[in-house]
């Protein structure tokens, strides 16, 4: 079954993003959509060895307002699951 980023939550500049079927290792990073450009300050890893779970990427105050996704990697640097899109104020 294909890795799922489930749910995003976003509070105080924190996104707590749900998965599901993300292995250990693998990389999720904030994208913007207008752009398509990766956000490498926001790189998080999945440390858990459990494929379900949630992780937290903190917003650097660089980061503007406008419409992202989260985009995850495998281990082998290969696309694995995109979000839906989402809003940051």
């Amino acid at each position: 079954m294909k890795p799922v980023i489930s749910s995003i939550e976003i509070e105080n500049r924190v996104i707590v993003a749900k998965y599901q079927r993300l292995m250990v290792g693998a990389k999720v990073v904030l994208v913007e959509k207008a752009s398509d450009r990766p956000l490498p300050e926001t790189i998080t890893r999945v440390a858990s060895r459990v494929p379900v779970g949630a992780l937290r990427i903190r917003l650097p105050d660089a980061i503007k307002p406008g419409t992202y996704f989260l985009k995850a990697f495998n281990g082998h640097g290969e696309d694995a699951a995109r979000s839906v899109d989402f809003e940051i104020h």
